[in-house]
C-alpha cells in the first residue's frame, strides 16, 4: 500500500472539491482520476497534486470507464480512495472496491488516522445510528457527500491524459424529467405537520402558517402514505425527503426517529404539540405545548398572515 497517497475518483456528476477535503485529512498527496470531460479535469486540477484524465467520454457513460479507473487505482494502491455518493461515483467506486477486494464504506461523515489505520465515522440506518470503522491492511474505499468546498490553489496541477479502453456502451438518448412536486431541500423554511391534524381540510391551517413564514408545507409519513392528505413528495423521513432549512416547524408531530432523521440538519427546530411528553420536545430548540388549532392561527396572525 502506498501510504503517501490518497486518490479521489471524479465523475462528471460529482462536485470534486468536496472529495479533496476528505482526502486531505489523511495528510497525503492527493491524486484525482477523472472519468469525464476535460473541463472537469481542469477544474479539479487547482485543488489536487496530480490529475489523471481518461479522455473525452463522447457518448460513453461514466460507468464505461469503471474498469480503467479500477486498474489505475489498483496499480497505485493508495491509502484511501474517495468518491461521491452520486450515480456515477457509486458505479466507479464499486469497480474500485472489487479490484482492491475492499468494501465500499458509504455514508462517510468523518475520516481520521489512528496509527496506520484509516478510521471512518459513518451514518447508517438512515442516520439513526453512527458506526466507527477502522480499515487496516489495505486501501479504504469511501463514498462521501461531495458538497463541501475547498480553496483553489494559484498553481494548478498538469492534466495528464491516460489511455483508456471504455466498455462498449453509449448513451443513446437523454430524456429530461419533469419534477411535479416541490423541492423541499431548497426551502429556507419548512412547516411539517403530523397526526395531530384531525382532518384533510385542516391542512389549510398549516399552509397559512407556511405562507406567513415564506416556507413550504411538509408532513410525516402517515399523512402522505396513510391517509393521503399530502403528496408523497412532501413526506420527510428516512425513506422520504431530507431537509436542511434555516427553520423547521414541527406541528402535531410526535418526534419519532424515523421522521427526525429527515430534519436533523435544520438550523432551528420549533415544535408545537399538545403532549408535553412528546419526544419532539427533547430534539427541538423551542417548544410550544398547546393545541395546534389554537397555536397555529395565533402564530399566523402574529406574522401578518391569514389563518
Amino acid at each position: 500500500m502506498n501510504a503517501a497517497q490518497s486518490w479521489i475518483v471524479v465523475a462528471d456528476d460529482a462536485a470534486a472539491t468536496g472529495l479533496v477535503e476528505v482526502a486531505r485529512t489523511l495528510g497525503t498527496e492527493v491524486v484525482a482520476v477523472v472519468a469525464g470531460r476535460r473541463a472537469v479535469a481542469e477544474a479539479v486540477a487547482g485543488v489536487v497534486d496530480r490529475v489523471l484524465w481518461l479522455g473525452e467520454p463522447g457518448t460513453a457513460p461514466v460507468e464505461a470507464f469503471a474498469p480503467d479507473v479500477a486498474r489505475l487505482v489498483a496499480e497505485a494502491a493508495p491509502r484511501a480512495v474517495v468518491g461521491a455518493t452520486t450515480p456515477g461515483g457509486r458505479a466507479l467506486l464499486g469497480a474500485v472496491g472489487a479490484a482492491l477486494r475492499s468494501p465500499v464504506l458509504a455514508g462517510v461523515e468523518r475520516v481520521e488516522l489512528a496509527g496506520d489505520d484509516v478510521v471512518v465515522t459513518r451514518s447508517v440506518l438512515g442516520g439513526i445510528s453512527q458506526h466507527r470503522t477502522a480499515v487496516a491492511g489495505g486501501p479504504a474505499v469511501l463514498a462521501v457527500d461531495a458538497g463541501a468546498a475547498v480553496a483553489v490553489s494559484d498553481t494548478a496541477a498538469a492534466v495528464e491524459e491516460v489511455a483508456a479502453t471504455p466498455l462498449p456502451a453509449q448513451v443513446v438518448e437523454v430524456r429530461p424529467t419533469t419534477v411535479a412536486g416541490v423541492d423541499l431541500g431548497a426551502a429556507r423554511v419548512v412547516v411539517g405537520v403530523g397526526r395531530g391534524l384531525k382532518a384533510r381540510e385542516d391542512v389549510a391551517l398549516i399552509s397559512g402558517l407556511a405562507g406567513a413564514l415564506g416556507g413550504e408545507v411538509a408532513c410525516s409519513r402517515p399523512l402522505a402514505e396513510g391517509v393521503d392528505w399530502l403528496p408523497k413528495d412532501r413526506y420527510i423521513g428516512i425513506s422520504g425527503q431530507r431537509v436542511s432549512p434555516e427553520l423547521y416547524v414541527a406541528v402535531g408531530i410526535s418526534g419519532q426517529l424515523q421522521h427526525m432523521v429527515g430534519v436533523r440538519e435544520a438550523k432551528v427546530i420549533v415544535a408545537v404539540n399538545s403532549d408535553k411528553a412528546a419526544p419532539v420536545f427533547a430534539q427541538c430548540d423551542y417548544g410550544i405545548v398547546g393545541d395546534l388549532y389554537q397555536v397555529v392561527p395565533a402564530l399566523t396572525a402574529a406574522l401578518g398572515g391569514t389563518a
